[in-house]
């Protein structure tokens, strides 16, 4: 079974950066559609970012422009580079992948259709 395991979370003022990994075992990542997620307490977890099988993106428009999301096949890797973060981007951040997805960033940044997740990483951008 696919396994993930996030890191990088931690806290930074307005403005600062953090990149954030998700390290998968248990089989190839080549073979999910992958992505980002985040929740704040009392809130629905939303997609944040996305990638397919052929590394097309999507991103929420919160964050278009400041994040960036990335793979490395090669190391079973994802990752998040987050820029400009402001105080609402403030939340517990989770990947997940999945075995199939649509090339449709609505599908994509959908919480609903990935089958694995990890066990999330906090983050907090103070002002």
């Amino acid at each position: 079974q696919l396994q993930l395991v996030e890191s990088g979370g931690g806290s930074v003022q307005s403005g600062g950066s953090l990149r954030l990994s998700c390290a998968a075992s248990g089989y190839d990542y080549n073979d999910y559609c992958v992505g980002w997620f985040r929740q704040e307490p009392g809130k629905e977890r939303e997609g944040v970012a996305a990638i397919d099988y052929d590394g097309r993106t999507s991103y929420s428009d919160s964050v278009k422009g400041r994040f960036t999301i990335s793979r490395d096949n090669a190391k079973n890797t994802l990752y998040l580079q987050m820029n400009s973060l402001k105080p609402e981007d403030t939340a517990m951040f989770f990947c997940a992948a999945a075995p199939w997805c649509a090339h449709l960033s609505t599908y994509l940044l959908s919480n609903a259709n990935y089958n694995y997740w990890g066990q999330g990483t906090q983050v907090t951008v103070s002002s």
